[in-house]
């Protein structure tokens, strides 16, 4: 029997089970997306591709270091007015995601750790295990696996929380039905900061990943093609005027997904699975990649329910932030007052920006 089945294999799962394999478990992946060749390709998201300093430490913790652009900060900007605030801790780094899900792939590869093009159909449990029947990515029946635990990293949407029944509806009032879409523009990025352009449609995240790329994603509950809410923040518009696409329009969402907890017997959940408030403060790698290691240690120390308490431990600093925020620019007048208010006082933009950029 393995020590551990982690399902899905997203950057949060690959993640998940180097640390398991750093302490010595036994674990496979199950990720029925993969290619035939995904060394070469990675797995892609719509995401705003930007990792947090303290992501980009836990990365270097694993033996990842992906390519990218550094990022030296975040810069704020509405149609009159702009703030930026340097990451006092080391530089993040700009990362197109099929680039991390490919370093991530290779560092588990090197690992000796399996992964397998088979999708999680069914689970049971008991007091000594876990038994998950599986299909493969071609179709059909795959065959069962049985595990002391298993981690779920399978996702926003995450099948497995919604089969044991941890996922919690979310509030009627607030912006549950936000989502983003990503394109990438083939331009040298003009900052080594991720760049946040605001207006009332919602926000577009400017992010440098290569040294002719930037990504570009925009955060809405507009129901609206990508070159229409492009249009809404003209002068990014202006700066890309006459940058081809590199990249085609990717969505995800909604964002607001909530779960009553964490822990049911011998599974737990992990990264967006665990629950997630909304994209806009761009830490999504960072804690996904803490909570991956709190729930391998609650594991490796047979202990499953400690899980919990680490998770809210790790979790609730951006959480928190990300809630206030939310809060904050839900009304046409708080998205106005927002980036002039945080150039007024940039004490407080520079202390929540290395609240979310600090190791966890």
């Amino acid at each position: 029997m393995r020590d551990l089945v982690v399902i899905g294999g997203g950057p949060v799962g690959l993640a998940t089970s180097l640390y398991a394999a750093h302490l010595g478990l036994d674990v496979t992946v199950l990720e029925p997306r993969l290619g035939p060749d995904p060394a070469e390709t990675g797995l892609d998201k719509a995401c705003g591709e930007g990792i947090m300093p303290g992501g980009v430490e836990a990365l270097a913790g694993l033996g990842v270091d992906p390519p990218g652009m550094a990022i030296k900060g975040i810069r704020y900007l509405d149609r009159h007015h702009q703030v930026q605030t340097p990451f006092s801790g080391g530089p993040g780094r700009g990362v197109r995601r099929t680039a991390l899900h490919r370093a991530l792939l290779q560092a588990v590869t090197a690992t000796g750790v399996e992964v397998a093009r088979l999708a999680a159909a069914d689970l049971a449990q008991d007091d000594h295990g876990v038994s998950i029947a599986t299909l493969r990515a071609r179709g059909g029946h795959g065959p069962a696996l049985q595990a002391r635990y298993a981690i779920a990293a399978d996702g926003l949407h995450s099948p497995t929380r919604r089969a044991l029944g941890l996922g919690a509806a979310p509030p009627r009032r607030g912006r549950g039905s936000r989502h983003g879409l990503r394109r990438h523009s083939g331009i040298p990025p003009w900052s080594e900061h991720v760049e946040v352009h605001w207006s009332q449609m919602g926000e577009a995240y400017v992010t440098p990943v290569a040294p002719d790329v930037v990504g570009i994603a925009i955060l809405t509950d507009r129901r609206e093609p990508f070159e229409a809410l492009l249009g809404s923040f003209p002068e990014l518009w202006e700066r890309l005027d006459g940058a081809p696409a590199v990249s085609r329009v990717m969505g995800a969402g909604p964002f607001r997904q909530r779960a009553a907890r964490r822990v049911a017997g011998r599974v737990v959940l992990v990264g967006d699975a665990a629950g997630y408030v909304d994209a806009l403060t761009g830490e999504g790698i960072a804690v996904g990649l803490a909570q991956a290691r709190e729930a391998v240690r609650a594991l490796a120390a047979d202990h499953p329910d400690g899980y919990e308490r680490a998770w809210r431990r790790v979790t609730w600093r951006a959480s928190a932030l990300t809630q206030a925020l939310v809060w904050a620019t839900r009304p046409p007048a708080g998205r106005r007052l927002l980036v002039p208010a945080a150039a007024r006082v940039p004490g407080v933009f520079r202390w929540s920006v290395d609240a979310l950029a600090r190791p966890r």
